[in-house]
């Protein structure tokens, strides 16, 4: 599609008309000008930004690298071509353009610079933003109904919109579990969509540590800190380097999720939660928990300065040094856990006004009584269950509502002191507790709900379910399902018939190429060791079926597939049971493939949990195993036999150490349930 930037200029006039709403997530206001009359999005050629207003960006948001209209435009290009194949008005035209932002009040009746006005005619279609980022949440709205209209009809008429609350997003914990970055910019295009515009990434933290260890235990427990800056200062700080975050990292991350409206907010955990800090440097720790910073020791608040930027008595005190330091050196705002509510003691310090605070539980705090009536501003966090029937009264959630049972404990609707919202997903039990696509999964279905709560809109549960996987299916920048374009469920068969080639027989044309001294002959392929087949496939994600026969001929263990987000190894060098690794971490099967002895194997996603069914040829006898993982409980208790939802590994056959035949390869969409009941 092309860009066309032109100066025009724009009279607005809103005819009156049938008040209904566009259905969407979230929802938004729409009055009908003429109830017969519709715009198709298909005759759209030219997206026109007002020059006016071109390299106008949004000086009131949470950002401080705030993408300009034209960058949005841009953007919104890209995502028609993506959501809705169109390969593009004078007079077809989308014009964006800005308009006055105290047009558009919060719940609060405050001016927000992300509402936004429409006006469709049978000509085209004008967007008026508060900001460049309120004309960039109206385009959402476009997205959205050019996926759930009939033929991209859209109604004529105009609508003016606002959000709610100004923090609508979620948080993730990266400090216990790592995310690449490419998975973190694919949450920030999947939040976007729904115009949510803030991820909180907890950045450093540890699982829970059993005080009863001894202290060298203590310093080999793991714990992570995951920004890697290359100053001096902060050197051994940074663990482990393999899962960090560069500074071109980070900075990637951000650009990347506000070009989308999303604003990163970065957490270092401290005083509280600091064993990466205290292993680094152990003078710091508190004498009777090692995971708690001493604030009262000298050199803490000059190490905590140092990490964020290249003689404290109390916490208060901390909390302000640092809201004065990050405030005056990076012009940054400061958010907090709201564990302790202000003392009442005279001349005690409290925390300062200008800080926000993120409510946490109400067996530390009452948010209402203890911190909104004391001047401060709260976000809150959420069980995504009760999002349509959290209210005291049986209805929907929203952001005011922190007691879902006694309506006295929640601000009014519209408490100025009530920020937003961003429920938690925590990783408390560590890194091989779960895996990266798990936590995607967590939010998949309640995030988008919570969405339309965030932001004020009427959706019913009903309404959601019906619009939600049309409407995911067409979210662009991202593919978080990881989902693999097949004209039917059978997306990939190679039967090796071929000699030297491997040419896929499903009908979609996923051949592969042969790498090194592998070879094809009788419908086998043999696997030397360093050689591989690359396809042109990188994961499945759930559910499937990846099925395959296979005949080890070496007691060397390696690798049978890998892909992007997992591999299905034979051993790892000091073992041979067959295992998948994620995320860092292996997953291990209590079995072994017999060596020159046909296996036909079926690696099996199925909702949260893996499956492997194995059938060697001397028997026939089929038998399932399950992947799962054994958590630990503040290293002294487990938990066994956690399930765990694994991607399937399609972008290599071989290419390491393993060596044998292997034949009869297939991926199918879906998999057959009758394995969940055949585990061994």
């Amino acid at each position: 599609m092309r860009i066309s930037f032109v100066i025009t200029a724009v009279s607005l006039s809103f005819l009156l008309g049938t008040s209904t709403r566009w259905l969407g997530i979230p929802t938004v206001p729409f009055v009908e000008s003429d109830p017969k009359g519709t715009f198709s999005l298909k005759q759209l050629k030219y997206i026109i930004v007002d020059t006016n207003y071109q390299n106008t960006v949004d000086t009131e948001g949470e950002t401080l690298i705030t993408p300009s209209l034209r960058s949005f435009a841009s953007t919104f290009s890209d995502d028609l071509s993506s959501s809705l194949d169109l390969k593009a008005a004078l007079p077809n035209s989308i014009f964006m353009t800005i308009g006055n932002s105290s047009h558009y009040l919060d719940a609060a009746g405050r001016p927000t610079s992300e509402g936004y006005s429409i006006n469709i005619t049978k000509d085209g279609i004008v967007i008026t933003g508060a900001s460049p980022l309120g004309a960039f949440w109206r385009t959402r709205s476009i997205l959205q109904q050019g996926v759930l209209s009939n033929g991209m009809q859209l109604s004529l008429g105009n609508a003016i919109d606002a959000p709610g609350w100004g923090v609508r997003g979620t948080f993730l914990d990266v400090g216990r579990h790592y995310y690449p970055p490419e998975f973190l910019i694919e949450m920030c295009s999947y939040l976007s969509f729904f115009k949510q515009n803030t991820f909180h990434l907890h950045l450093s933290d540890s699982p829970g540590l059993n005080p009863d260890l001894t202290y060298e235990e203590k310093l080999d427990f793991y714990s992570a800190f995951r920004l890697n800056s290359p100053d001096p200062a902060v050197e051994g700080l940074i663990k482990p380097v393999n899962e960090s975050y560069s500074q071109f990292d980070f900075e990637n991350i951000q650009q990347s999720c506000v070009s989308r409206g999303v604003t990163i907010i970065p957490e270092i955990e401290a005083p509280g939660h600091a064993l990466v800090i205290n292993k680094w440097k152990p003078e710091l720790a508190l004498d009777t928990d090692f995971t708690l910073l001493n604030i009262s020791h000298p050199g803490t608040t000059p190490t905590i300065k140092t990490t964020w930027g290249s003689e404290i008595a109390d916490y208060n005190l901390y909390v302000n040094t640092m809201h004065a330091y990050l405030g005056q050196n990076f012009d940054k705002k400061v958010l907090i856990w709201g564990t302790f509510q202000p003392s009442k003691i005279a001349n005690e310090t409290n925390i300062n006004h200008n800080i926000s605070i993120q409510h946490w539980e109400y067996f530390e705090a009452n948010p209402y009584f203890d911190f909104m009536k004391n001047g401060y501003h709260l976000s809150s966090k959420l069980n995504i269950s009760l999002i349509f029937h959290g209210a005291p009264d049986g209805g929907p959630t929203a952001p005011y509502i922190f007691d879902k049972s006694n309506a006295s404990n929640n601000p009014p609707r519209d408490s100025p002191y009530v920020l937003g919202q961003m429920p938690a997903l925590w990783n408390d039990f560590g890194p091989n507790s779960t895996s990266v696509m798990e936590a995607y999964y967590a939010l998949r279905e309640g995030l988008p709900a919570l969405r339309d709560k965030q932001w004020g809109g009427d959706l019913l549960m009903h309404e959601y379910f019906s619009i939600f996987e049309t409407l995911h299916a067409a979210i662009p920048g991202q593919n978080l399902d990881w989902r693999i374009d097949s004209k039917t469920n059978k997306i990939l068969s190679y039967d090796f018939s071929s000699t030297g080639k491997v040419y896929d027989k499903s009908g979609n044309g996923y051949d592969s190429i042969i790498k090194g001294d592998c070879s094809v002959a009788d419908s086998v392929l043999t696997i030397r060791m360093g050689c591989s087949v690359t396809t042109p496939l990188t994961s499945k994600g759930r559910n499937y079926t990846l099925a395959f026969s296979v005949r080890p001929t070496s007691s060397v263990p390696g690798t049978l597939f890998s892909g992007s987000a997992s591999s299905l190894l034979t051993g790892n060098g000091s073992i041979s049971n067959v295992m998948l690794v994620t995320g860092g971490n292996a997953y291990v099967l209590n079995y072994t493939l017999p060596l020159h002895v046909w296996t036909h194997i079926n690696l099996i996603g199925i909702g949260n949990a893996t499956y492997l069914s194995v059938t060697p040829s001397t028997t026939s006898e089929e038998t399932v195993h399950e992947f799962t993982a054994t958590i630990g409980d503040y290293s002294n208790s487990f938990i066994w036999n956690n399930p765990m939802a694994i991607e399937a590994p399609v972008a290599v056959i071989g290419g390491d150490n393993f060596q044998g035949e292997m034949k009869k390869v297939t991926l199918v969409d879906g998999a057959d349930e009758k394995f969940i009941c055949q585990v061994v």
